[in-house]
């Protein structure tokens, strides 16, 4: 018989999980801020598990820094926007 995979969101809590400690060792601003970094990733589950990447974690990484990258964007065009109605 074959072994059961883990879903992508069970193995994103544990991976979650496995950073409590990590988290209360930071101040409260910075759990905030990696607290919203696993917000972004868990956003991505589902493609997380139709990649079933080998690590799961470079994934999670991935879809967080994807959603960083959007904010960038988002704040850039902003900026352009505003500068253009300076002009």
């Amino acid at each position: 018989m074959g072994r059961t995979l883990p879903s992508a969101t069970q193995v994103f809590m544990q991976e979650e999980a496995a950073f409590a400690r990590f988290r209360r060792a930071l101040r409260r601003t910075d759990q905030l801020a990696l607290d919203d970094l696993f917000v972004s990733a868990r956003q991505h589950l589902a493609a997380a598990q139709y990649a079933s990447h080998a690590l799961p974690f470079e994934v999670f990484l991935l879809a967080m820094l994807l959603e960083e990258h959007k904010e960038v964007l988002r704040l850039k065009e902003r900026v352009e926007d505003i500068l253009s109605r300076q002009k």
